[in-house]
């Protein structure tokens, strides 16, 4: 007889655990405290962005994950759009970081484009000062919304996943869950709560190096006549968010300039970047403040800091904002990538992607259950 197992949480983390689950022959009984996932894995860019992933093990998740992820979309009928990444250069330093990552980065589906190559790759791209941009083909867009809400559908009919909704877990005994009387058992658990990790062995989660991110976003309408943006555009000032990049010797030197001229987007960790999604609406963001608990109540003047920094490196036909809200993520303070802990036999938390959780969960999670994963020192 196959083994069973439950997974709390339904956002992008416990699909992922669940799709690997299933996949190995598992019985799996997703629970999830919403009607449907509502938190951080709808509330994103939809970026599938290895680009962002230093070399070696965790590019290698990012392009597994990719691979998943073209699997699980093709079986739920979403959209996806592989158009890559643009990140545009308007200064001499900004410039030598992406021709520097191009020349060293040669285990990558990337090069340096000038000026009027990287024109013709999108209409989008501010062309006033422009001297040249890093294209990557790796990266892919998904509309978070459509996706999240459609794969626990195609799990149930091509993997037999099952899903309990609006049942908030509050106690784990392995073999047992509860919420109040009521009380489910498996052979293995999997705890994937997201941002709600305080509920469930909050002394695990007390006493390890994480903490919560709040990021603001806002979406434009959708772009007149079908007009198209071609890749993900980005900003210098992803160049030092992104942990990539540090590859390139003169980051640093970057970096330094961005501290005296960009102080208080740094402040708020305000990097800009903007994708396309299926129906022509343009996203863009975002901001990063830490904490355990935030004021609920969006900053104006972030958003403005955000769409103030986009006008000089894209421009579109119709700039008009439609929707603006935040959200927010659990994040590791000591530089790792995840937090995977065993509590008690049979019970295994999967937690801490920060930003990463689009781009690594699929990858991630299928080495947890198959019993790969090392942890990253």
């Amino acid at each position: 007889m196959s083994k069973s197992a439950i997974v709390i949480g339904a956002g992008i983390v416990g699909l992922a655990t669940a799709r690997a689950l299933a996949t190995r022959g598992y019985q799996v009984t997703v629970i999830e405290r919403s009607s449907k996932a509502v938190g951080a894995s709808i509330r994103n860019f939809g970026m599938v962005w290895p680009i962002g992933q230093p070399e070696g093990k965790l590019y290698e998740r990012a392009l597994h994950a990719k691979s998943i992820w073209k699997e699980v979309l093709a079986g739920a009928k979403c959209w996806s759009y592989e158009g890559g990444s643009l990140h545009m250069a308007y200064h001499n330093d900004e410039n030598e970081v992406l021709q520097q990552f191009a020349e060293i980065s040669t285990y990558r589906q990337v090069q340096y484009l000038n000026a009027a190559t990287t024109l013709e790759k999108s209409p989008a791209v501010n062309g006033k000062q422009l001297l040249g941009s890093l294209y990557s083909a790796d990266e892919m867009i998904v509309d978070p919304r459509e996706a999240i809400a459609a794969i626990p559908s195609y799990l149930t009919a091509a993997l037999g996943v099952t899903f309990i909704w609006d049942t908030a877990i509050s106690k784990v005994e392995h073999p047992q869950v509860f919420s109040g009387s009521k009380s489910w058992s498996a052979d293995e658990i999997y705890v994937c709560s997201g941002q709600d990790f305080e509920t469930l062995y909050p002394e695990h989660f007390s006493a390890a190096p994480l903490t919560k991110c709040k990021l603001q976003m806002l979406r434009l309408e959708a772009q007149p006549d079908n007009w198209k943006i071609g890749p993900a555009l980005c900003g210098g000032l992803s160049l030092i968010h992104y942990h990539g990049f540090k590859a390139a010797p003169s980051l640093p030197g970057l970096k330094a300039r961005y501290e005296s001229d960009y102080a208080e987007y740094l402040k708020w960790g305000i990097h800009v970047m903007a994708s396309q999604n299926g129906l022509g609406e343009i996203t863009v963001g975002d901001s990063h403040e830490y904490a355990l608990t935030f004021d609920p109540f969006d900053r104006d003047f972030i958003n403005t800091m955000i769409l103030d920094y986009l006008a000089t490196f894209a421009q579109f036909k119709s700039p008009k904002v439609f929707q603006t809200w935040h959200g927010i993520y659990p994040k590791m303070t000591n530089g790792q990538n995840e937090i995977v802990l065993k509590p008690e036999s049979g019970v295994t938390i999967i937690n801490g992607l920060g930003g990463n959780g689009m781009t690594l969960s699929f990858g991630l999670c299928d080495e947890v259950v198959g019993g790969t994963y090392a942890p990253l020192n």
